[in-house]
């Protein structure tokens, strides 16, 4: 069997971007892929090969450019029916990322279906793509938005879900399968199982989990599941929203235009077949293909692992980080409970320092509240940097991290 280190050695060539430097000649460190990943030769190709040689708008002609394209957006739905799991095509939606999957949810489904006094549950790690919806939501309904409490390794407190249960108020439960913030891998089965028996709706933020783990919909059994193209080597603006069919049906158009019809009247409309009935408008063809093809680059290399790489990542960065004298990490220390991102806060010194400081080594990062600020006030922090991992990493990239850490600590005499 192939090892994972000479399964990943030479993926680096594939990305175009990683072969540049950066501030006077620095090799680039790449470790902001929480918040976006780099693309290889095969995505920005195949974008490419669509303009110059497909390109025509879908759904709407005969011609052989249309068919053409028509093929190629249609291949990339059944290739997520595969990579994720699900039984039938037609509950797959196109969008334009995780944030706008979660607010077609909230718009199309919640707003017919919550009352007043209903409760939605998510969690304290939260981003704000799956906060601020539901605040919108439940205000214009008279609705309660409430949280699942975590402990401070970064686990969520199931018992506060189980007392949110037991009022028999609760119209959904939504969360993410992995944060953004702490690495933190949700135990979804068991809040799944839990919003089952009491007959409660579940929501899955899959933005961070689906580039870096295999994802079974089928196996999880949630009702609602989101994630986004530019996470997992694809395009940026485009992303997918799975409903299970028997949802979708009673749900009410989010957009209104052209293809999400089937016939239009002076004062009267009737849909298009799902999943068209959610997709209005001209599409984002070609970067619907640039996800097809960044699902092929990951189906080749093998979600398992792409995990195992980022698993093995992680304990090195954990333990050469935990050396660095006044370095504070959040988070379980679980590697089988935490997925390639470690957030940090180094002794007093502000986090956008430390960014900036450590960009002139060549070295990306985030520094900020990362769109998750009840995290934050949670953490009783203001911001913290925050390194995350992807299939071109190495533990050179970490090594520089590490010794990059000494200039800040030289910078502010730490």
């Amino acid at each position: 069997m192939q090892s994972t280190e000479s399964l990943f050695e030479n993926i680096r060539k594939d990305f175009p971007i990683l072969q540049r430097t950066v501030r006077d000649n620095k090799k680039l460190v790449y470790l902001d892929n929480a918040s976006t990943t780099q693309k290889p030769n095969q995505v920005i190709d195949s974008i490419t090969d669509y303009y110059q040689n497909h390109n025509a708008n879908i759904h709407r002609a005969v011609y052989a450019l249309a068919e053409e394209a028509t093929e190629a957006y249609e291949a990339t739905r059944d290739k997520i029916v595969n990579f994720i799991n699900i039984k039938n095509r037609q509950e797959i939606i196109f969008v334009r990322g995780t944030t706008e999957a979660i607010n077609l949810v909230a718009y199309a489904w919640g707003r017919p279906h919550i009352k007043e006094g209903d409760i939605v549950v998510t969690t304290e790690y939260e981003h704000h793509s799956n906060i601020v919806p539901w605040q919108l939501v439940t205000q214009e309904k008279h609705a309660k938005l409430e949280y699942i409490g975590m402990d401070d390794d970064g686990e969520l407190i199931l018992d506060d879900l189980d007392k949110y249960l037991a009022t028999g108020k609760v119209k959904l439960v939504t969360f993410s399968l992995m944060s953004n913030v702490l690495g933190t891998i949700t135990n979804a089965e068991k809040i799944i199982e839990k919003c089952k028996a009491a007959g409660v709706l579940t929501l899955i933020d899959g933005a961070q989990a689906v580039p870096h783990m295999k994802v079974d919909i089928e196996k999880l059994g949630c009702d609602f599941f989101a994630f986004s193209g530019h996470k997992m080597l694809g395009p940026t603006g485009i992303g997918v929203l799975w409903v299970r069919k028997s949802i979708l049906e009673t749900m009410v158009p989010f957009h209104g235009g052209g293809d999400m019809i089937r016939e239009v009247h002076k004062y009267e409309t009737t849909w298009n077949d799902l999943p068209y009935k959610f997709e209005a408008g001209t599409p984002n063809i070609a970067d619907v293909v640039g996800l097809g093809a960044a699902i092929d680059y990951l189906t080749k290399i093998g979600m398992d692992n792409v995990r195992e790489h980022e698993i093995e990542l992680t304990k090195y960065a954990m333990k050469k980080l935990s050396e660095v004298k006044g370095l504070h990490i959040y988070g379980t220390k679980d590697m089988s409970k935490r997925g390639g991102v470690i957030s940090f806060n180094f002794a007093d010194v502000h986090p956008h320092d430390v960014a900036q400081i450590i960009d002139e080594e060549g070295i990306a990062v985030r520094s900020g509240h990362h769109c998750a600020q009840v995290l934050m006030e949670r953490l009783n922090v203001a911001a913290t940097s925050r390194a995350s991992f992807y299939i071109y990493n190495t533990k050179e990239d970490i090594d520089i991290l590490v010794n990059s850490l000494k200039i800040v600590a030289k910078v502010f005499k730490l």
